[in-house]
């Protein structure tokens, strides 16, 4: 299992309305192409005003198949822009991380 883990630092102030807007649009267009969220969470403690979220793969060409078919949705377009024009994100990283065999989430 391939797990994508993104973390979003917001501008402050711009918490909320970038999960109403991500939750109304950008969530059902990442839910029919992505699939497999694992978590999506905001931070109590340590850098504040961050979203993380994780989405599972089968594989690194699973997740590149997957995205790739997503950042063509016209509709996906659309919502990058509207959040774009929000100026909500102020900074973005994102990891892969590849589970090792005894863990958990291995078999899935």
């Amino acid at each position: 299992m391939i797990v994508d883990l993104r973390t979003y630092t917001m501008v402050p102030g711009r918490l909320k309305a970038f999960l109403e807007l991500y939750e109304k649009e950008g969530l059902p267009i990442q839910l029919k192409h992505l699939g497999n969220l694992l978590g999506y969470f905001v931070t109590e403690t340590g850098t504040q005003n961050q979203v993380v979220h994780l989405w599972g793969y089968e594989s690194a060409a699973d997740r590149e198949r997957r995205r790739t078919a997503m950042e063509n949705d016209p509709d996906w377009i659309a919502y990058r822009r509207k959040s774009a024009e929000a100026g909500n994100v102020q900074h973005q990283t994102n990891k892969l991380l590849r589970s090792t065999s005894f863990s958990p989430s291995s078999s899935q």
